[in-house]
Protein backbone atom coordinates (compact mmCIF):
# COMPACT_ATOMS: atom_id res chain seq x y z
CA UNK A 1 0.00 0.00 0.00
CA UNK A 2 1.36 3.44 -0.97
CA UNK A 3 1.69 6.34 1.43
CA UNK A 4 -0.54 8.90 -0.27
CA UNK A 5 0.90 12.37 -0.88
CA UNK A 6 -0.69 15.79 -1.11
CA UNK A 7 0.53 16.97 -4.51
CA UNK A 8 0.24 20.60 -3.41
CA UNK A 9 3.27 20.05 -1.16
CA UNK A 10 5.54 18.84 -3.98
CA UNK A 11 8.03 21.47 -5.27
CA UNK A 12 7.18 22.43 -8.84
CA UNK A 13 10.54 21.29 -10.25
CA UNK A 14 10.02 17.82 -8.68
CA UNK A 15 6.51 17.18 -10.08
CA UNK A 16 7.83 15.28 -13.09
CA UNK A 17 9.71 12.86 -10.81
CA UNK A 18 6.95 11.74 -8.43
CA UNK A 19 5.15 8.40 -8.56
CA UNK A 20 1.69 9.51 -9.72
CA UNK A 21 0.10 6.43 -8.18
CA UNK A 22 0.88 7.92 -4.76
CA UNK A 23 -1.13 11.13 -5.35
CA UNK A 24 -4.02 11.39 -2.89
CA UNK A 25 -7.08 11.77 -5.11
CA UNK A 26 -9.40 11.97 -2.09
CA UNK A 27 -8.17 15.52 -1.62
CA UNK A 28 -9.69 18.29 -3.74
CA UNK A 29 -7.68 19.30 -6.85
CA UNK A 30 -5.10 22.05 -6.27
CA UNK A 31 -5.94 25.56 -7.39
CA UNK A 32 -2.43 26.39 -8.62
CA UNK A 33 -0.74 25.26 -11.83
CA UNK A 34 1.01 23.03 -12.76
CA UNK A 35 0.12 21.03 -9.61
CA UNK A 36 -3.52 21.00 -10.66
CA UNK A 37 -2.70 19.31 -13.99
CA UNK A 38 -0.50 16.66 -12.33
CA UNK A 39 -3.42 15.87 -10.01
CA UNK A 40 -5.63 15.29 -13.07
CA UNK A 41 -2.93 13.23 -14.79
CA UNK A 42 -2.93 10.97 -11.71
CA UNK A 43 -6.73 10.77 -11.83
CA UNK A 44 -6.79 9.94 -15.55
CA UNK A 45 -4.31 7.13 -14.86
CA UNK A 46 -6.91 5.33 -12.79
CA UNK A 47 -9.37 5.43 -15.70
CA UNK A 48 -6.78 4.29 -18.25
CA UNK A 49 -5.63 1.44 -15.96
CA UNK A 50 -9.24 0.26 -15.76
CA UNK A 51 -9.54 0.50 -19.57
CA UNK A 52 -6.32 -1.52 -19.99
CA UNK A 53 -7.76 -4.30 -17.80
CA UNK A 54 -10.92 -4.44 -19.92
CA UNK A 55 -8.91 -4.41 -23.16
CA UNK A 56 -6.35 -6.90 -21.89
CA UNK A 57 -3.52 -4.66 -23.17
CA UNK A 58 -2.02 -1.19 -22.95
CA UNK A 59 -4.22 1.33 -24.81
CA UNK A 60 -2.67 3.18 -27.74
CA UNK A 61 -2.63 6.86 -28.66
CA UNK A 62 -2.09 8.45 -32.06
CA UNK A 63 -1.40 12.15 -32.60
CA UNK A 64 -1.81 13.78 -35.99
CA UNK A 65 -0.20 17.21 -36.24
CA UNK A 66 -1.13 19.70 -38.94
CA UNK A 67 0.69 22.97 -39.54
CA UNK A 68 3.73 24.69 -38.14
CA UNK A 69 6.54 23.84 -35.74
CA UNK A 70 4.62 25.57 -32.94
CA UNK A 71 1.95 22.91 -33.43
CA UNK A 72 4.56 20.15 -33.52
CA UNK A 73 5.91 21.35 -30.17
CA UNK A 74 2.37 21.51 -28.75
CA UNK A 75 1.84 17.90 -29.85
CA UNK A 76 4.95 16.83 -27.93
CA UNK A 77 3.35 18.34 -24.82
CA UNK A 78 0.06 16.53 -25.45
CA UNK A 79 1.87 13.22 -25.97
CA UNK A 80 3.90 13.78 -22.81
CA UNK A 81 0.67 14.03 -20.81
CA UNK A 82 -1.00 11.07 -22.56
CA UNK A 83 2.01 8.84 -21.90
CA UNK A 84 2.02 9.86 -18.22
CA UNK A 85 -1.67 8.94 -18.16
CA UNK A 86 -0.82 5.44 -19.41
CA UNK A 87 -1.26 5.44 -23.18
CA UNK A 88 1.40 4.07 -25.53
CA UNK A 89 2.21 5.73 -28.86
CA UNK A 90 1.39 4.27 -32.26
CA UNK A 91 1.81 5.79 -35.72
CA UNK A 92 -1.34 4.04 -36.98
CA UNK A 93 -4.76 5.56 -36.37
CA UNK A 94 -6.53 2.22 -36.85
CA UNK A 95 -4.63 0.80 -33.83
CA UNK A 96 -5.36 3.77 -31.58
CA UNK A 97 -7.75 3.97 -28.65
CA UNK A 98 -7.16 7.71 -28.36
CA UNK A 99 -6.74 9.90 -31.46
CA UNK A 100 -5.97 13.58 -31.22
CA UNK A 101 -5.81 15.98 -34.16
CA UNK A 102 -3.77 19.11 -33.51
CA UNK A 103 -5.13 21.32 -36.26
CA UNK A 104 -3.93 24.20 -38.43
CA UNK A 105 -6.16 26.80 -40.01
CA UNK A 106 -3.77 28.98 -42.03
CA UNK A 107 -5.46 27.74 -45.20
CA UNK A 108 -9.10 26.78 -45.49
CA UNK A 109 -8.31 23.53 -47.32
CA UNK A 110 -6.56 22.40 -44.10
CA UNK A 111 -10.00 22.47 -42.43
CA UNK A 112 -11.48 20.29 -45.19
CA UNK A 113 -8.74 17.69 -44.68
CA UNK A 114 -9.64 17.44 -41.00
CA UNK A 115 -13.36 17.02 -41.71
CA UNK A 116 -12.58 14.30 -44.25
CA UNK A 117 -10.47 12.34 -41.79
CA UNK A 118 -13.00 12.78 -39.01
CA UNK A 119 -15.56 10.82 -41.04
CA UNK A 120 -13.16 7.87 -41.11
CA UNK A 121 -12.55 8.14 -37.35
CA UNK A 122 -16.29 8.19 -36.69
CA UNK A 123 -16.80 4.84 -38.43
CA UNK A 124 -13.80 3.45 -36.53
CA UNK A 125 -15.18 4.59 -33.20
CA UNK A 126 -18.43 2.68 -33.73
CA UNK A 127 -16.41 -0.56 -33.62
CA UNK A 128 -14.32 0.43 -30.57
CA UNK A 129 -16.11 0.80 -27.26
CA UNK A 130 -13.25 2.59 -25.50
CA UNK A 131 -12.09 4.87 -28.30
CA UNK A 132 -11.81 8.63 -27.66
CA UNK A 133 -11.30 11.43 -30.19
CA UNK A 134 -9.94 14.89 -29.34
CA UNK A 135 -9.48 17.98 -31.50
CA UNK A 136 -7.33 20.98 -30.62
CA UNK A 137 -5.19 23.68 -32.22
CA UNK A 138 -5.84 26.77 -34.33
CA UNK A 139 -8.85 25.47 -36.26
CA UNK A 140 -10.76 25.06 -32.99
CA UNK A 141 -10.47 28.81 -32.28
CA UNK A 142 -12.96 29.50 -35.09
CA UNK A 143 -16.55 29.63 -33.76
CA UNK A 144 -18.07 28.36 -37.04
CA UNK A 145 -15.82 25.27 -36.89
CA UNK A 146 -16.97 24.40 -33.37
CA UNK A 147 -20.61 24.87 -34.41
CA UNK A 148 -20.12 22.50 -37.34
CA UNK A 149 -18.48 19.91 -35.08
CA UNK A 150 -21.32 20.14 -32.54
CA UNK A 151 -23.86 19.64 -35.30
CA UNK A 152 -22.24 17.05 -37.58
CA UNK A 153 -19.52 15.28 -35.58
CA UNK A 154 -21.16 14.48 -32.25
CA UNK A 155 -18.87 11.48 -31.74
CA UNK A 156 -15.89 13.77 -30.94
CA UNK A 157 -15.20 13.61 -27.19
CA UNK A 158 -13.04 16.67 -26.54
CA UNK A 159 -12.49 20.03 -28.26
CA UNK A 160 -10.11 22.72 -27.00
CA UNK A 161 -8.06 25.52 -28.53
CA UNK A 162 -4.60 27.07 -28.50
CA UNK A 163 -4.83 29.13 -25.31
CA UNK A 164 -5.67 26.42 -22.79
CA UNK A 165 -3.50 23.55 -24.00
CA UNK A 166 -1.94 23.45 -20.53
CA UNK A 167 -5.35 22.31 -19.20
CA UNK A 168 -5.31 19.16 -21.33
CA UNK A 169 -5.12 16.69 -18.42
CA UNK A 170 -8.04 18.36 -16.65
CA UNK A 171 -10.13 18.44 -19.83
CA UNK A 172 -9.25 14.82 -20.58
CA UNK A 173 -10.43 13.84 -17.11
CA UNK A 174 -13.74 15.67 -17.66
CA UNK A 175 -14.18 13.89 -21.02
CA UNK A 176 -13.44 10.49 -19.45
CA UNK A 177 -16.08 11.12 -16.77
CA UNK A 178 -18.67 12.42 -19.23
CA UNK A 179 -20.85 10.92 -21.93
CA UNK A 180 -21.12 14.23 -23.78
CA UNK A 181 -18.84 16.29 -26.02
CA UNK A 182 -16.56 18.46 -23.84
CA UNK A 183 -15.76 21.86 -25.36
CA UNK A 184 -13.44 24.42 -23.77
CA UNK A 185 -12.35 27.31 -26.04
CA UNK A 186 -10.75 30.49 -24.71
CA UNK A 187 -10.75 33.70 -26.74
CA UNK A 188 -7.36 34.78 -25.37
CA UNK A 189 -5.07 34.37 -22.38
CA UNK A 190 -2.08 35.90 -20.64
CA UNK A 191 -1.33 32.64 -18.84
CA UNK A 192 1.80 30.55 -19.44
CA UNK A 193 2.14 27.35 -17.41
CA UNK A 194 5.61 25.86 -17.01
CA UNK A 195 6.92 22.39 -16.10
CA UNK A 196 4.31 20.15 -17.73
CA UNK A 197 5.34 16.78 -19.24
CA UNK A 198 6.77 16.69 -22.77
CA UNK A 199 7.56 13.71 -24.99
CA UNK A 200 10.24 14.81 -27.44
CA UNK A 201 10.33 13.38 -30.95
CA UNK A 202 14.14 13.52 -31.02
CA UNK A 203 16.58 12.82 -28.18
CA UNK A 204 19.26 15.17 -29.53
CA UNK A 205 17.30 18.23 -30.66
CA UNK A 206 14.21 20.04 -29.46
CA UNK A 207 11.94 22.99 -30.11
CA UNK A 208 11.61 25.51 -27.29
CA UNK A 209 8.72 27.99 -27.21
CA UNK A 210 9.95 31.44 -26.22
CA UNK A 211 6.68 33.26 -26.91
CA UNK A 212 3.11 32.70 -28.05
CA UNK A 213 0.73 34.70 -30.22
CA UNK A 214 1.24 37.50 -32.72
CA UNK A 215 0.55 41.26 -32.79
CA UNK A 216 1.23 41.91 -36.46
CA UNK A 217 -2.14 41.39 -38.18
CA UNK A 218 -0.84 40.91 -41.71
CA UNK A 219 -3.96 41.35 -43.81
CA UNK A 220 -3.86 37.80 -45.29
CA UNK A 221 -3.16 35.95 -42.03
CA UNK A 222 -5.54 34.33 -39.54
CA UNK A 223 -2.84 33.55 -36.93
CA UNK A 224 -3.31 36.57 -34.60
CA UNK A 225 -7.03 35.75 -34.38
CA UNK A 226 -6.47 32.10 -33.40
CA UNK A 227 -3.17 32.32 -31.46
CA UNK A 228 -3.95 35.57 -29.63
CA UNK A 229 -1.71 38.47 -28.64
CA UNK A 230 2.02 38.15 -28.09
CA UNK A 231 3.10 36.89 -24.69
CA UNK A 232 6.71 36.06 -23.91
CA UNK A 233 8.02 33.48 -21.49
CA UNK A 234 10.34 34.68 -18.75
CA UNK A 235 13.99 34.24 -19.78
CA UNK A 236 14.66 32.34 -16.53
CA UNK A 237 12.05 29.73 -17.49
CA UNK A 238 13.49 29.39 -21.01
CA UNK A 239 17.05 29.01 -19.69
CA UNK A 240 15.88 26.47 -17.11
CA UNK A 241 14.12 24.42 -19.80
CA UNK A 242 17.14 24.49 -22.13
CA UNK A 243 19.47 23.52 -19.28
CA UNK A 244 17.29 20.48 -18.55
CA UNK A 245 17.19 19.57 -22.25
CA UNK A 246 20.98 19.78 -22.54
CA UNK A 247 21.36 17.62 -19.42
CA UNK A 248 19.10 15.10 -21.17
CA UNK A 249 21.30 14.93 -24.29
CA UNK A 250 19.95 17.75 -26.46
CA UNK A 251 22.68 19.47 -28.51
CA UNK A 252 20.49 21.63 -30.80
CA UNK A 253 17.50 23.80 -29.96
CA UNK A 254 15.03 25.63 -32.18
CA UNK A 255 13.59 28.73 -30.48
CA UNK A 256 9.96 29.10 -31.57
CA UNK A 257 7.62 32.07 -31.87
CA UNK A 258 5.38 33.63 -34.53
CA UNK A 259 7.80 36.59 -34.44
CA UNK A 260 10.87 35.84 -32.33
CA UNK A 261 12.33 39.30 -33.03
CA UNK A 262 9.68 40.94 -30.86
CA UNK A 263 10.42 38.59 -27.94
CA UNK A 264 10.45 40.17 -24.49
CA UNK A 265 8.59 43.39 -25.22
CA UNK A 266 5.67 42.55 -22.93
CA UNK A 267 7.73 41.28 -19.97
CA UNK A 268 7.74 43.24 -16.72
CA UNK A 269 11.48 43.64 -17.18
CA UNK A 270 11.91 43.80 -20.97
CA UNK A 271 14.58 41.59 -22.52
CA UNK A 272 15.48 41.64 -26.19
CA UNK A 273 15.73 38.52 -28.33
CA UNK A 274 19.43 39.30 -28.86
CA UNK A 275 20.00 39.37 -25.09
CA UNK A 276 18.25 36.02 -24.70
CA UNK A 277 20.50 34.54 -27.40
CA UNK A 278 23.59 35.88 -25.62
CA UNK A 279 22.55 34.08 -22.45
CA UNK A 280 21.92 30.82 -24.32
CA UNK A 281 25.31 31.16 -26.01
CA UNK A 282 26.96 30.73 -22.59
CA UNK A 283 25.26 27.40 -21.89
CA UNK A 284 27.76 24.56 -21.71
CA UNK A 285 26.87 21.49 -23.75
CA UNK A 286 24.55 23.32 -26.13
CA UNK A 287 26.11 23.16 -29.59
CA UNK A 288 23.56 24.69 -31.97
CA UNK A 289 20.89 27.38 -31.70
CA UNK A 290 18.24 27.91 -34.40
CA UNK A 291 15.18 30.15 -34.36
CA UNK A 292 12.09 30.97 -36.36
CA UNK A 293 10.21 32.94 -37.47
CA UNK A 294 11.84 36.36 -37.92
CA UNK A 295 9.82 39.37 -39.02
CA UNK A 296 11.95 41.76 -41.12
CA UNK A 297 10.46 44.86 -39.48
CA UNK A 298 11.76 43.81 -36.04
CA UNK A 299 15.16 42.34 -36.92
CA UNK A 300 17.58 44.63 -35.08
CA UNK A 301 21.22 45.51 -35.65
CA UNK A 302 21.77 44.21 -32.10
CA UNK A 303 20.58 40.78 -33.23
CA UNK A 304 22.77 40.86 -36.36
CA UNK A 305 25.80 41.66 -34.16
CA UNK A 306 24.99 38.77 -31.81
CA UNK A 307 24.66 36.39 -34.77
CA UNK A 308 27.98 37.60 -36.21
CA UNK A 309 29.83 36.98 -32.92
CA UNK A 310 28.15 33.69 -32.04
CA UNK A 311 29.78 30.27 -32.25
CA UNK A 312 26.46 28.46 -31.73
CA UNK A 313 23.78 30.29 -33.73
CA UNK A 314 23.38 28.41 -36.99
CA UNK A 315 24.25 30.22 -40.22
CA UNK A 316 20.70 30.10 -41.46
CA UNK A 317 18.02 32.78 -41.28
CA UNK A 318 14.43 32.42 -42.43
CA UNK A 319 13.35 35.93 -43.41
CA UNK A 320 9.85 36.00 -44.97
CA UNK A 321 9.53 38.48 -47.85
CA UNK A 322 5.92 37.72 -48.93
CA UNK A 323 6.15 40.28 -51.77
CA UNK A 324 8.85 42.40 -53.40
CA UNK A 325 6.43 45.22 -54.16
CA UNK A 326 6.35 48.04 -51.58
CA UNK A 327 2.80 48.82 -52.68
CA UNK A 328 1.62 45.26 -52.02
CA UNK A 329 3.62 45.06 -48.78
CA UNK A 330 1.70 48.10 -47.50
CA UNK A 331 -1.66 46.47 -48.32
CA UNK A 332 -0.39 43.28 -46.63
CA UNK A 333 0.38 45.42 -43.53
CA UNK A 334 3.95 44.08 -43.43
CA UNK A 335 5.40 47.44 -42.31
CA UNK A 336 8.58 47.38 -44.36
CA UNK A 337 9.38 48.27 -47.97
CA UNK A 338 11.27 46.50 -50.72
CA UNK A 339 14.16 48.93 -50.16
CA UNK A 340 14.32 48.47 -46.38
CA UNK A 341 14.19 44.67 -46.82
CA UNK A 342 17.12 44.72 -49.27
CA UNK A 343 19.09 47.04 -46.97
CA UNK A 344 18.47 44.62 -44.09
CA UNK A 345 19.76 41.71 -46.19
CA UNK A 346 22.89 43.74 -47.02
CA UNK A 347 23.57 44.36 -43.31
CA UNK A 348 23.05 40.68 -42.49
CA UNK A 349 25.34 39.49 -45.29
CA UNK A 350 28.01 42.04 -44.37
CA UNK A 351 28.05 40.74 -40.78
CA UNK A 352 27.57 37.02 -41.56
CA UNK A 353 28.94 36.51 -45.10
CA UNK A 354 28.23 32.76 -45.38
CA UNK A 355 24.68 32.90 -44.05
CA UNK A 356 21.98 30.90 -45.83
CA UNK A 357 18.83 32.94 -46.32
CA UNK A 358 15.44 31.35 -46.89
CA UNK A 359 12.06 33.01 -47.30
CA UNK A 360 8.29 32.81 -47.86
CA UNK A 361 6.68 34.42 -50.91
CA UNK A 362 2.98 34.80 -51.76
CA UNK A 363 1.95 35.07 -55.41
CA UNK A 364 -1.38 36.54 -56.51
CA UNK A 365 -2.24 38.70 -53.50
CA UNK A 366 -5.35 40.82 -54.28
CA UNK A 367 -4.47 43.67 -56.64
CA UNK A 368 -1.04 42.29 -57.56
CA UNK A 369 -0.10 43.52 -61.04
CA UNK A 370 2.56 42.18 -63.38
CA UNK A 371 4.72 45.14 -62.32
CA UNK A 372 4.33 44.14 -58.64
CA UNK A 373 5.26 40.58 -59.53
CA UNK A 374 8.38 41.77 -61.38
CA UNK A 375 9.41 43.59 -58.18
CA UNK A 376 9.22 40.24 -56.36
CA UNK A 377 11.38 38.58 -59.02
CA UNK A 378 13.85 41.46 -58.67
CA UNK A 379 14.23 40.81 -54.92
CA UNK A 380 14.67 37.08 -55.53
CA UNK A 381 17.47 37.80 -58.03
CA UNK A 382 19.17 40.33 -55.74
CA UNK A 383 18.97 38.35 -52.49
CA UNK A 384 19.62 34.93 -54.07
CA UNK A 385 17.85 32.77 -51.48
CA UNK A 386 19.14 29.32 -50.64
CA UNK A 387 15.52 28.19 -50.80
CA UNK A 388 12.06 29.74 -50.79
CA UNK A 389 8.63 28.50 -49.80
CA UNK A 390 6.36 29.82 -52.54
CA UNK A 391 2.60 30.00 -52.07
CA UNK A 392 -0.35 30.85 -54.25
CA UNK A 393 -2.46 33.38 -52.33
CA UNK A 394 -5.24 31.54 -50.55
CA UNK A 395 -8.34 33.52 -49.60
CA UNK A 396 -8.74 33.08 -45.84
CA UNK A 397 -12.20 33.84 -44.43
CA UNK A 398 -11.90 36.15 -41.43
CA UNK A 399 -8.95 38.16 -42.73
CA UNK A 400 -9.11 41.65 -44.30
CA UNK A 401 -7.58 40.39 -47.57
CA UNK A 402 -10.43 37.92 -48.09
CA UNK A 403 -12.88 40.83 -48.46
CA UNK A 404 -10.67 42.78 -50.88
CA UNK A 405 -11.86 43.29 -54.41
CA UNK A 406 -9.61 42.78 -57.46
CA UNK A 407 -8.70 39.20 -56.61
CA UNK A 408 -6.21 38.07 -59.28
CA UNK A 409 -7.58 35.56 -61.86
CA UNK A 410 -6.44 31.99 -61.28
CA UNK A 411 -4.72 31.51 -64.65
CA UNK A 412 -2.58 34.66 -64.12
CA UNK A 413 -1.62 33.55 -60.61
CA UNK A 414 -0.67 30.09 -61.86
CA UNK A 415 1.53 31.55 -64.61
CA UNK A 416 3.30 33.85 -62.12
CA UNK A 417 3.74 31.05 -59.62
CA UNK A 418 5.40 28.84 -62.26
CA UNK A 419 7.76 31.64 -63.32
CA UNK A 420 8.68 32.40 -59.70
CA UNK A 421 9.27 28.73 -58.91
CA UNK A 422 11.58 28.34 -61.92
CA UNK A 423 13.61 31.40 -60.85
CA UNK A 424 13.80 30.31 -57.21
CA UNK A 425 14.85 26.76 -58.04
CA UNK A 426 17.63 27.82 -60.43
CA UNK A 427 19.09 30.27 -57.90
CA UNK A 428 18.66 27.80 -55.01
CA UNK A 429 20.57 25.14 -56.91
CA UNK A 430 23.47 27.53 -57.52
CA UNK A 431 23.48 28.81 -53.92
CA UNK A 432 23.29 25.33 -52.39
CA UNK A 433 26.19 24.16 -54.56
CA UNK A 434 28.62 26.75 -53.23
CA UNK A 435 29.77 24.40 -50.44
CA UNK A 436 30.70 21.53 -52.77
CA UNK A 437 34.20 20.24 -52.05
CA UNK A 438 34.34 21.67 -48.51
CA UNK A 439 34.28 19.83 -45.19
CA UNK A 440 31.32 20.73 -42.95
CA UNK A 441 30.04 19.72 -39.52
CA UNK A 442 26.85 17.67 -39.81
CA UNK A 443 24.44 16.60 -37.06
CA UNK A 444 23.25 13.07 -37.87
CA UNK A 445 19.44 12.88 -37.60
CA UNK A 446 18.36 9.50 -38.94
CA UNK A 447 19.14 6.46 -41.03
CA UNK A 448 18.41 7.37 -44.64
CA UNK A 449 14.88 6.32 -45.56
CA UNK A 450 15.85 5.32 -49.13
CA UNK A 451 19.19 3.59 -48.46
CA UNK A 452 19.87 2.01 -45.01
CA UNK A 453 23.64 2.06 -45.66
CA UNK A 454 23.49 5.87 -45.44
CA UNK A 455 22.63 8.32 -42.67
CA UNK A 456 21.04 11.73 -43.15
CA UNK A 457 22.22 14.80 -41.30
CA UNK A 458 21.88 18.55 -41.38
CA UNK A 459 24.50 21.25 -41.68
CA UNK A 460 24.26 24.48 -39.70
CA UNK A 461 22.81 26.19 -42.77
CA UNK A 462 19.96 23.63 -42.71
CA UNK A 463 20.99 21.75 -45.88
CA UNK A 464 20.70 17.96 -45.78
CA UNK A 465 23.67 15.65 -46.31
CA UNK A 466 23.52 11.89 -47.00
CA UNK A 467 26.64 9.85 -46.30
CA UNK A 468 27.72 6.32 -45.23
CA UNK A 469 26.92 5.47 -41.61
CA UNK A 470 24.59 3.59 -39.25
CA UNK A 471 22.06 4.15 -36.48
CA UNK A 472 24.75 4.39 -33.78
CA UNK A 473 25.72 7.80 -35.22
CA UNK A 474 22.27 9.41 -34.70
CA UNK A 475 22.57 12.50 -32.51
CA UNK A 476 26.31 12.91 -33.04
CA UNK A 477 28.28 15.49 -35.01
CA UNK A 478 30.40 14.32 -37.95
CA UNK A 479 32.81 16.16 -40.19
CA UNK A 480 31.76 15.36 -43.74
CA UNK A 481 33.36 16.11 -47.09
CA UNK A 482 30.63 17.39 -49.41
CA UNK A 483 31.32 15.40 -52.57
CA UNK A 484 28.38 16.29 -54.81
CA UNK A 485 25.54 18.79 -54.61
CA UNK A 486 22.29 17.29 -55.87
CA UNK A 487 20.39 20.55 -55.90
CA UNK A 488 18.85 20.69 -52.45
CA UNK A 489 21.03 18.14 -50.67
CA UNK A 490 24.57 16.77 -50.72
CA UNK A 491 26.15 13.35 -51.01
CA UNK A 492 29.19 13.24 -48.75
CA UNK A 493 31.98 11.19 -47.19
CA UNK A 494 32.87 11.26 -43.48
CA UNK A 495 36.43 12.46 -42.80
Amino acid sequence: MYNKIDIRNVPEEKLDEIDLDTVDLELPPPELEPHRQYYYIAKCRTYVRQMAQELGRVPFLCTQTFGCQMNARDSEKLEGILEKVGYQKTEHEEEADFVIYNTCTVRENANQRVYGRLGYLGSMKKKKKHMMIALCGCMMQEPQVVEKLKKSYRFVDLIFGTHNIFKFAELLCTAMESDRMVIDIWKDTTEIVENLPVDRKYSFKSGVNIMFGCNNFCSYCIVPYVRGRERSRNPEDILHEVKKLVADGVVEIMLLGQNVNSYGKNLEQPVTFAQLLEQLEQMEGLRRIRFMTSHPKDLSDELIAVMANSKKICGHLHLPLQSGSSRILKIMNRRYTKESYLELVERIRAAVPDISLTTDIIVGFPGETEEDFQETLDVVRKVRYDSAFTFIYSRRTGTPAAAMENQVPEEIVKDRFDRLLKEVQEISKEMSGRFEGTVQEVLVEEVNTQDPSLVTGRMGNNLLVHFPGDASMIGSFCRVHLDTCKGFYYMGTPV
